[in-house]
């Protein structure tokens, strides 16, 4: 590595080992020019991210400092189900800032490394010229397209595993370091860190969703505009995995949106998990519901599970889209200590689940949750929409309206407000860039990778 700079301890300061920082560190790392980078991480190393969560001793969140399942290397999605999905049509709106060739390229480049680095061997879906998309249409449901690498949450695992072994070597990476604030310099940008203080010619900030307030709080310390984002709401679904084979045998990911009748609300399928488990996720203390599947067929269930999400946009004068989800989300902690789970056929009967009702199930639950009403949680209006939604889907999908499917609340993703920045991903401030879900811009692991890879290729070309 080089030395010191100017009298900064950095060429590159990156805060967040996400995908869009790891990406960031990757693609300056190949260029081979000597740079010292440094990344900074409020969680910690992959091997030692574990969630005391067994089912067992410990059945719900304990409230742990930092949550091993939202932080550490390989951010929030370190322990998903690994899917990347190479599209615009989906995912964020990265096109918008690079165009939508360069940013599917973008996506490709990082699919190879992937490949390259222990995802060999995966299977790559595709969404396109499938009769499967004629009979959504048929039933007024919207099929999007994409191509889908589905890693699995044990291969994704090791990708992680080895994108780090490469870069340790190259990067000081700080873990357990939380940034207490950013600060602009003459020449540069400095990380406070309690009593610590980490200086960089460039700054490049990829906290990820889980680090939205953390985000608002940098953007109003030096005035970088914002504007509201949107909240997504709604449940998990769980049921059999026959009920689903169909779609997932040959698309794996299907992106489904419906429009409801009642409301003209959309309604969307996301992150569809064939074979998975339904787990919990804690977002700054609040605990909410997610899912994730594995490659290896010894780690399948019987179950597919998925979300079903509203999304609620807020004009002037309510601006706290976040606030608002957090709000349902905490309902849901209170009146369940945790996620609720309810059979469907409890939920349109209008009576909640039980502990008896959700035994006798013939849908066997993968997550231990708190029997419960979600409709003393979830807005009628939402609900309703996922209510018409499961009978839509029923029509593709004959079984998902079933009495024994099962609903997790509540899920939520939260969305950073969208910071002002230009088509570099860079705010007013030169050399301090904003990117991934933090940035509002993207939602998924393909498009912050992809957005590291941008960024990482601009600093090498402005560089002195």
């Amino acid at each position: 590595m080089s030395q010191n700079t100017n009298g900064m301890d950095y060429d590159v300061l990156i805060v967040g080992a996400g995908p869009g920082g790891i990406f960031t560190a990757y693609e300056l790392c190949q260029a081979n020019r000597g740079l010292r980078i440094g990344v900074f991480e409020c969680g910690n190393p992959l091997h030692a991210r574990k969630c005391p969560i067994d089912g067992k001793k410990i059945k719900s969140c304990i409230g742990c400092r930092t949550c091993a399942i939202m932080n550490g290397f390989g951010g929030a999605g370190a322990f998903s189900d690994g899917k990347y999905n190479i599209t615009n049509q989906f995912g964020g709106t990265l096109y918008e800032y690079v165009g939508k060739a360069e940013a599917l390229e973008l996506m490709r480049y990082v699919d190879q490394i992937n490949l390259s680095h222990g995802g060999d061997g995966t299977k790559l879906y595709s969404t396109a010229n499938t009769a499967i998309k004629k009979k959504c249409f048929e039933n007024d449901l919207h099929l999007l397209d994409a191509q889908v690498r589905h890693l699995g949450t044990d291969k994704n695992y090791i990708v992680l595993q080895n994108l780090y072994d490469e870069l340790k070597d190259q990067v000081d990476f700080y873990f357990s370091t939380e940034i207490d604030m950013v600060e602009r310099l003459e020449s540069g940008y400095a990380l406070v860190s309690g009593q610590k203080r980490f200086t960089g010619r460039r700054c490049v900030i990829s906290v990820g969703r889980s680090g939205s307030k953390w985000m608002e709080s940098v953007c109003a310390a030096l005035e970088i505009p914002t504007r509201s984002n949107r909240v997504d709401i709604g449940v998990r679904v769980e049921l059999p995995a026959a009920v689903f084979s169909h779609l997932t045998d040959e698309l794996y990911e299907s992106k489904i949106v419906y429009r409801t009748k009642q409301f003209e609300d959309l309604v969307r399928t996301f992150c569809m998990n064939p074979h998975g488990v339904v787990v919990n996720e804690n977002t700054n203390g609040i605990v909410t519901v997610n899912g994730h599947s594995y490659e290896d067929p010894a780690l399948h269930t019987e179950n597919t599970n998925f979300a079903l999400l509203v999304s609620k946009h807020f004009s002037e004068p309510f601006r706290d889209s976040n606030g608002y989800g957090e709000s349902i989300a905490r309902l849901s902690n209170m009146l369940g200590g945790g996620v609720i789970v309810q059979r469907f056929g409890d939920l349109i009967r209008g009576r909640r689940s039980n502990v008896q009702r959700i035994s006798e199930s013939f849908v066997v639950p993968t997550l231990a949750a708190q029997p419960g009403d979600l409709s003393l949680v979830i807005p009628k209006r939402i609900l309703d929409g996922i209510i018409e939604m499961i009978y839509a889907l029923d029509k593709i999908a004959p079984g998902t309206a079933n009495d024994d499917t099962l609903l997790y609340g509540v899920e939520v993703k939260f969305y950073n407000m969208e910071v002002e920045i230009d088509r570099n991903l860079q705010t007013k401030h030169k050399g301090l860039y904003v990117i991934g879900d933090c940035s509002g811009v993207t939602h998924s692991l393909s498009h912050a990778s992809a957005s590291g890879v941008y960024v990482a290729r601009h600093i090498l070309g402005t560089q002195a």
